[in-house]
């Protein structure tokens, strides 16, 4: 028996049985991603955080024409120290974020998916205050991103498409 036809008989079982758990891509034509795509209306954004989420969120899951769902939002940040010097100065800071959303049909509110994300990034703070400023508002931006993409992944991988 050559090789290739190992590994072939190993493989079979496991798309087999990949197959029979009803699995479906979340980017076919049945997947979450199909309909959730540009008709989740998000919350508006309140602050310059908020609209960095919001943003990433609509490039994720579209801007919507005509909502079927709602998602709100609860985001919540904390600046940390991370680095000291012996004089007391802190070098290096991390951004800890943590959003609470829910996911709601828009016409019921009825609830169809919740969940709470977490993350952190940082930033050095040993530059001019310019520079500091400017890292700063990057870790922010990064640190919406990668929740932003978080909620994506959990919706598209737990949301029940209703029947």
């Amino acid at each position: 028996m050559s090789l290739f036809s190992r590994r072939t008989l190993l493989f079979l079982p496991a798309v087999a049985a990949l197959a029979a758990c009803g699995f479906t891509p979340v980017y076919g034509p049945d997947g979450t991603a199909t309909e959730l795509r540009g008709r989740v209306l998000i919350d508006e954004p309140n602050d310059e955080h908020s609209y960095f989420l919001v943003r990433d969120l609509e490039q994720n899951l579209g801007q919507t024409k005509a909502p079927i769902y709602r998602l709100s939002y609860i985001l919540l940040t904390d600046t940390q120290g991370e680095a000291v010097t012996a004089e007391g100065d802190i070098t290096r800071y991390s951004i800890v974020g943590e959003v609470a959303y829910t996911l709601r049909k828009a016409d019921t509110e009825v609830i169809v998916a919740s969940g709470e994300v977490d993350n952190f990034t940082g930033y050095s703070a040993t530059g001019t205050a310019v520079e500091t400023l400017a890292s700063e508002r990057d870790a922010y931006a990064r640190l919406m991103r990668i929740l932003a993409d978080q909620i994506t992944v959990r919706l598209y991988s737990t949301f029940q498409i209703p029947q």
